[in-house]
């Protein structure tokens, strides 16, 4: 049997869409399957959205979290709860083409065990929005050793990477990169970015923002190779003014230390203070881990 699980956050007008949408697609095509809903702390009506959907069908189970705890625990909570031999990951918005998940399928039939969606085309996006996504996943590649440039949340993946994926204790887990990461036999499927078919994107630039700082520190620790980055200009922007005073001491001419010192001032205040800021984002990450709360809170079922 085959899982389709949807991350769903204020998504009352796209529910029964994409339920009949994968639904009819699915038994066209005579694979049996089940859809789970993921309702993300949801202030809309979502969650009855989702309920009046396993009314119609029964194949349509549900979960809902007890508040919005994001999309990778969507992600996860998904990949926990699902029933099937193979699970498919897709957005509730539909700009993942369902499509793709029959021919996702067909190359799980013939052995493959993750299966990644790879963008074609991004479709439509701000040149900021471009640019911030070319610099997170440049970050996040050279940390994997894998290529995410054109990477998405949506997947296949068989039960042995879906178990490997949720024993992972890690509570600030990055399903795009994991999954990835994780290894098994992987093809690719590429497939072009739709426009949403109803309602408006849940993602603004500080929230995308906030998710690629997440995500790039909960995966690698790089960052903090910018302090000993930060470090070494100090070191040579000392010695270059080192070696300037004593030259103009040695020629007895005066030196005009006064702008000397605030420039040095300023840039040795500014790179402590980055380098605290990081130092001190990974210690909160560190506090939040050995706390030992749970990714998120179920507070609903539909089976």
């Amino acid at each position: 049997m085959l899982s389709v699980v949807i991350p769903a956050y204020n998504e009352e007008k796209m529910i029964a869409r994409t339920a009949e949408s994968i639904t009819s697609l699915l038994d066209n095509n005579d694979i049996d399957h089940e859809l789970l809903f993921v309702n993300d702390g949801s202030s809309d009506a979502t969650w009855r959205c989702i309920e009046e959907s396993h009314e119609a069908d029964p194949r349509i189970r549900g979960i809902a979290f007890s508040r919005n705890f994001g999309k990778e625990a969507a992600v996860f909570a998904g990949l926990t709860e699902c029933k099937g031999d193979c699970a498919v990951v897709i957005d509730c918005d539909l700009q993942h083409p369902p499509e793709k998940i029959i021919e996702m399928y067909r190359l799980w039939e013939q052995g493959y065990e993750i299966v990644e969606g790879v963008k074609a085309d991004r479709g439509k996006e701000s040149a900021a929005h471009a640019f911030a996504a070319k610099c997170f996943y440049r970050i996040i590649s050279d940390a994997t050793d894998i290529d995410m440039s054109n990477a998405s949340d949506f997947k296949l993946l068989d039960r042995k990477a879906i178990h490997a994926l949720i024993n992972m204790t890690e509570r600030d887990a990055f399903f795009r990169a994991l999954s990835s990461w994780v290894g098994f036999r992987t093809t690719q499927v590429s497939y072009d970015v739709r426009e949403r078919e109803a309602g408006e994107s849940n993602w603004s630039t500080g929230a995308l923002i906030r998710y690629a700082i997440s995500n790039i520190t909960s995966y690698t620790s790089l960052p903090l190779q910018v302090v000993t980055i930060l470090g070494m200009v100090m070191l040579v922007l000392g010695v270059v003014i080192s070696v300037q005073s004593l030259y103009k001491w040695y020629t007895g001419s005066a030196l005009e230390g006064f702008t000397t010192v605030i420039i040095l001032q300023c840039f040795s205040s500014s790179f402590i203070m980055i380098s605290l800021g990081i130092i001190g984002y990974y210690i909160s990450k560190i506090y939040e881990g050995i706390q030992n709360r749970p990714r998120y809170i179920i507070s609903e079922k539909i089976e």
